[in-house]
């Protein structure tokens, strides 16, 4: 397949390339860390200003009307620079939920505003003893007048601590496992029995619990018909897990951009490790993998927006499953060859090494997406 970047997909490359070379240097972002927020809301506010955050919302809500493709192309930069900002959560995953299944009216008041940078979303899908399998919802959601009250528990919802709204799935029939009975609702961060408990990720993000203590919604609050929300939430993960790859991909090509550089630099017996013949070897194997890597990231995103759900969930299963083992490989290795050096958090190889491992761990990890993809290949029964 040939596949490449149009003339404006090449521009936003560059923009996003030079920004991160003057505001988000390795000093800068250890500094973003540190903060209250754990990202910079300066950069959030640039990325605004660049139609970043409205890049896949259709353009009759202010959108840039960008795809799966188009969200590929920034979330490699965001793995290049390992930038922190809610990207992900707020506008891959939360603002593409809104765009498939809300309906107009809340997607012309919400979608506006999150392109804006003047509101952010998290979606809170899944619970602690449910691992990975979004079909897991114990939290209840009960009719009550005209509108909804929830209660139950969230875990691990991404960027929650500066969220102002959670998109949160609750079920409305049926037993704790199964697919139908799911319902989305839209809770503010103010509704009265919600408490958020955050807390910071080993690469220093922010994600959060909810409880939800019998609050109450109203009716214009659930997104989508009663008991169908899993399809569309298990799309929006879909492409969450497209954008993740892509990230992971521009990860492992700064990783071993910064190894080649030690390697040529690094000497050992008055001469560059460099031309070592098995440290070569070791380079070539990380090249080769992280080749391979942006070769699927390309797959899960061109198949992301597919409307044929077994086709899009293959494509992205591989993917996840692939680009997680090619992480494992390229991080390593990374460490290995800068020594002691690797392992420092002074040294910038170490956050991308943790940021690999994350990536992996997020929506379901190598091993998780490589039984997927198996269970996919036999035959119906």
């Amino acid at each position: 397949m040939e596949f490449d970047y149009t003339e404006e997909q090449l521009a936003l490359q560059d923009t996003l390339q030079r920004f991160i070379l003057r505001d988000y240097d390795f000093d800068k972002r250890k500094a973003i860390l540190k903060s209250e927020l754990g990202f910079s809301a300066e950069a959030w506010k640039q990325y605004a200003e660049l139609g970043l955050l409205a890049l896949p919302f259709p353009e009759d809500v202010g959108g840039l009307g960008g795809s799966a493709v188009d969200v590929m192309l920034v979330m490699e930069q965001f793995g290049s620079g390992l930038l922190m900002e809610p990207y992900l959560s707020s506008v891959v995953l939360s603002g593409g939920l809104l765009r498939d299944a809300a309906s107009k009216e809340l997607q012309q008041k919400l979608l506006p505003e999150i392109s804006a940078g003047s509101a952010k979303v998290a979606l809170a899908c899944y619970e602690a003893q449910g691992r990975y399998d979004l079909s897991h919802v114990a939290c209840a959601a009960t009719q009550k007048g005209g509108g909804w009250q929830l209660s139950g528990q969230k875990t691990v919802v991404l960027d929650g601590p500066s969220a102002d709204f959670f998109l949160v799935t609750a079920r409305s029939s049926g037993k704790t496992s199964d697919a139908a009975g799911v319902s989305l609702f839209l809770v503010p961060r103010d509704a009265q029995g919600l408490t958020v408990i955050g807390y910071p990720t080993q690469i220093g993000a922010r994600a959060a619990d909810l409880k939800l203590d019998n609050v109450m919604v109203g009716g214009d609050a659930l997104i989508g018909p009663s008991g169908a929300a899993l399809a569309v939430v298990q799309r929006a993960i879909d492409r969450g897990i497209a954008a993740l790859c892509a990230e992971a991909v521009g990860v492992m090509h700064a990783l071993n951009k910064a190894t080649l550089e030690y390697l040529k630099t690094r000497k050992q017996f008055g001469v560059a490790i460099g031309t070592f013949q098995a440290l070569k070897h070791r380079m070539a194997d990380m090249l080769i993998a992280a080749e391979q890597s942006r070769s699927m990231a390309v797959i899960a995103a061109v198949n992301a927006d597919s409307d044929d759900a077994a086709e899009r969930q293959r494509a992205i299963a591989a993917a996840k499953a692939y680009i997680g083992q090619a992480g494992r490989l390229v991080g390593q290795q990374a460490v290995q060859l800068h020594g002691g050096m690797g392992v420092v958090d002074e040294h910038i190889v170490s956050h991308y090494f943790k940021r690999l491992t994350m990536i992996d761990l997020t929506f379901g990890d190598a091993d998780y997406h490589l039984g997927r993809f198996s269970d996919m290949l036999r035959p119906a029964s």
